[in-house]
């Protein structure tokens, strides 16, 4: 048994949960996920299950979407609505036309501080342990990239706003960063993640409704690639992690490797006619 599932994360449950969750509904251990949601928020979150944990680092997994509401006129500890309330201000009258302004500010690249209540590491400890014992450290600010940023609506001193962003970007630090440039405090109040790379919330499956026909082939989730269609001595040979001499092969880099069942084994990357395998699913596994 091997797949990915786009699974539709609900409030209130850690991304581990749901790790847990599809563990038992599909009756393995090999379960993981890409791109941790905090409890908090809501949308997408891509697993996968048995040896496609193996494949994860090869999925196309960004622009990450989201639909966020920020709410303007008090800045809190976390960036969000579980933190305590540090700074407070006078919104300003017309919040939407205020925020429209600063927006290109806050579009294509732009470095970002990471929230101390994070898990990013400084000196092999999560920020968020500095935190909780009431420390503010010094961070490296990090490149990200923000390619939307659209005002959908919004009710009194709260805008609903949709962003497509590089990974690693931290939603609440846009919401805080943008409540300090206008001078009025600003924090994340509600996340909702709509998109991660080719996998879409719209295609998403409720927790509770999980079966085995949710798992989507290696095939289909990988990115685009082209594919090699390999004989049961080769396949044999990929799978035990061993390279082929081949003189007919795609021209590019990575290539996505068939057994002679029709189903991916691995992924190969060429050196001329030299096929090394980049990623497989062993012969132990007993799989495919």
């Amino acid at each position: 048994m091997l797949g990915v599932l786009v699974i539709r994360k609900e409030t209130g449950c850690t991304s581990h949960d749901i790790v847990n969750r599809v563990r038992k509904v599909f009756g393995t251990k090999r379960v993981g996920h890409a791109g941790t949601l905090d409890p908090q928020a809501s949308g997408v979150l891509v697993v996968a299950v048995g040896p496609a944990t193996r494949f994860l680092q090869y999925l196309p997994l960004e622009p990450k979407g989201y639909v966020a509401d920020f709410t303007f006129g008090a800045a809190t500890s976390t960036y969000d609505l579980e933190g305590e309330v540090t700074f407070t201000g006078p919104v300003p009258t017309d919040i939407r036309a205020a925020v429209e302004e600063m927006r290109p500010q806050f579009m294509g690249l732009i470095e970002q501080l990471p929230p101390m209540f994070s898990a990013v590491k400084l000196n092999g400890k999560p920020l968020y342990a500095y935190a909780r014992q009431g420390k503010e450290l010094d961070r490296e600010p990090r490149t990200v990239h923000v390619g939307a940023f659209d005002i959908l609506g919004g009710e009194g001193n709260t805008l609903r706003i949709e962003i497509e962003c590089s990974g690693g970007t931290y939603i609440r630090s846009l919401a805080h960063d943008l409540g300090q440039a206008l001078g009025c405090g600003a924090h994340l109040s509600r996340l909702e993640r709509t998109r991660v790379g080719k996998f879409f919330l719209k295609d998403a499956v409720a927790l509770e409704n999980l079966k085995m026909e949710d798992l989507i082939p290696l095939k289909e989730a990988l990115p685009p690639m082209p594919l090699l269609d390999l004989n049961p001595t080769q396949t044999a040979y990929i799978r035990d992690g061993r390279t082929l001499i081949l003189n007919d092969m795609p021209e590019a880099k990575l290539i996505g490797l068939v057994g002679d069942n029709g189903q991916v084994v691995g992924i190969g990357r060429r050196h001329g006619n030299v096929l090394q395998p980049d990623c497989v699913i062993p012969i132990e596994a007993g799989i495919v």
